[in-house]
């Protein structure tokens, strides 16, 4: 967490004396660990339990939270905020474990996106009170080993969305998988075969050849490009089994209604599971589906290629070269934003024909449009939120319930004699108890529903808050990207009408 560790061999890098280098930029917290270092303090409570002593046993659980590289320019995420959510994130989520927050600034992709490594000690040294994951009275147990289930990890990613979008950053929806589903294997093996590629383009250009290919592509990724070729071609699911099997030798298999494809050099076929969800039986048939509504186009470039449309530029506003030269500007600047001003005159215009905005009416209707559907936006997402709270309530008070259910009914059966002094003893339980009976009278909820299915509506009404949360963000861009727009246009004519007044004045001279 703290040295240079090389990214293929996870080695970590010696300098010319054998010794650690560390990291030039980090930040590194512990929790529950006291004044000891992270290893002493899990040692010790280890050997207190006697567990995790052996070879075999797993000791630590490690959690990444991975940043989108544009927050830190666009939302201002800084090392020290993604720290501290890291830290709030372990605490709340990983309660009574021992644990090691590291932030890093960069990933080994070096695209700058800011990550945060949470590694737990497998051993619980306190007693929590249950989470939404935990479906074992052990789970809440000091002493007993955190269990990393798939319910787990959907609650964790669950929550992560949340955290992003109360944070304002970017964010993918990790609930409903992936379009190309990329694992850690098949990076590696991408990137180790790209290393090995370079080295040999770089031995036939010493001896004057000329590479054949600069770009090494693993299995799955050539996979996955002839399943979308022969998927282009389609109209019939018979004719995409037909392509596959005619232009690139896969057979299709079907199995408890999943696809899977074996190419010719494998004897196992690779699921759709491991390409993503593009490859699903259900995005297959949805594909095919709307292709037999629409007439397909002949493929005259080659199958594998996609063209990444260029982004646009973002308009900017006009600068007032005026008031910057009160201000007291030199001629520099005055040069530099006369030549922005240009530059941003023609995007301004070249966005205005590119969205069919012909006229000054047709820019104020598009931007009162833009307006409404920000505010709709807003509207829905604040009830999806609500909503989402009212689950997340809900459940809190079913866990409640369901932990002091048993106290409760051994309350009742006291004489009434022993059931104060039984209910003082256990006084917070039974008024969390008692809590919940209100919530669930006053909210006539008569059925109690389990926690799991409550889990189950809090993730789809998660899902449903990224995707509002997502469209409101693209909205609020639109409508800012119009004003910026309109602002630079009003500006543009203002510019012109003293050209229009002196045309004027020497009319009346000739007259």
């Amino acid at each position: 967490m703290i040295f240079q560790h090389d990214e293929s061999s996870n080695k970590p890098v010696l300098d010319e004396y054998g010794h650690l280098i560390p990291r030039e930029d980090y930040r590194i917290d512990t929790v529950l660990c006291g004044d000891e270092d992270f290893a002493i303090a899990c040692m010790k409570t280890n050997l207190a339990y006697n567990k995790n002593l052996s070879r075999g046993d797993v000791k630590t659980h490690h959690y990444i939270i991975s940043f989108d590289p544009r927050d830190a320019e666009d939302n201002g995420l800084t090392m020290d905020r993604a720290h501290e959510l890291g830290l709030e994130f372990c605490k709340k989520h990983f309660p009574g474990h021992q644990a090691l927050v590291a932030t890093h600034p960069d990933g080994h992709n070096k695209s700058g996106n800011i990550h945060v490594h949470i590694v737990i000690n497998s051993l619980r040294i306190e007693r929590v009170p249950r989470m939404p994951y935990m479906d074992k009275d052990c789970d809440m147990l000091p002493g007993m080993k955190h269990r990393c289930t798939s319910a787990a990890l959907r609650y964790f990613r669950a929550e992560v969305m949340e955290m992003c979008q109360r944070e304002g950053l970017y964010q993918i929806d990790l609930l409903n998988g992936s379009n190309n589903r990329i694992t850690e294997r098949e990076y590696w093996a991408q990137k180790q075969g790209q290393k090995k590629l370079d080295e040999e383009n770089a031995e036939l250009i010493a001896n004057g050849e000329e590479p054949k290919q600069t770009k090494f592509e693993t299995d799955k990724q050539i996979l996955r490009q002839q399943i979308r070729a022969a998927l282009q071609k389609s109209k019939s699911l018979e004719d995409f089994f037909d392509y596959l099997l005619e232009d690139y030798g896969i057979a299709v298999k079907e199995s408890r209604g999943r696809f899977s494809y074996l190419t010719p050099e494998r004897s196992k076929p690779i699921t759709s599971r491991k390409l993503g969800d593009d490859f699903s039986k259900e995005a297959i048939l949805a594909a095919l589906e709307q292709n037999a509504k629409q007439i397909i186009p002949s493929v005259t470039q080659r199958p594998d290629t996609f063209v990444t449309p260029a982004a646009k530029p973002e308009i900017e506003k006009l600068i007032d070269l005026e008031a910057k030269r009160a201000e007291g500007k030199g001629e520099g600047y005055i040069h530099w934003g006369t030549v922005f001003n240009l530059k941003t005159m023609a995007k301004t215009l070249l966005y205005l024909q590119e969205n069919g905005l012909t006229d000054l009416d047709a820019l104020d209707a598009a931007l009162e449009e833009s307006h409404e559907n920000t505010n709709t936006a807003r509207t829905d997402l604040k009830k999806i939120e609500a909503e989402l709270n009212a689950k997340k309530e809900l459940q809190r008070h079913v866990l409640n319930a369901r932990d002091a259910k048993d106290l409760h009914t051994e309350y009742l059966k006291l004489p009434k004699k022993k059931q104060e002094k039984f209910y003082e003893e256990n006084r917070p339980a039974l008024m969390l108890y008692d809590a919940a009976m209100r919530y669930f009278k006053e909210n006539e909820v008569k059925m109690i529903p389990t926690v799991k299915r409550i889990q189950d509506e809090i993730e789809d009404l998660t899902s449903a808050k990224n995707a509002g949360y997502t469209e409101y963000r693209e909205s609020q861009k639109r409508e800012k990207e119009l004003q910026t727009v309109k602002a630079n246009i009003e500006k543009m004519l203002r510019l012109q009408e003293p050209e229009i007044g002196q045309e004027r004045k020497r009319d009346e001279q000739e007259l």
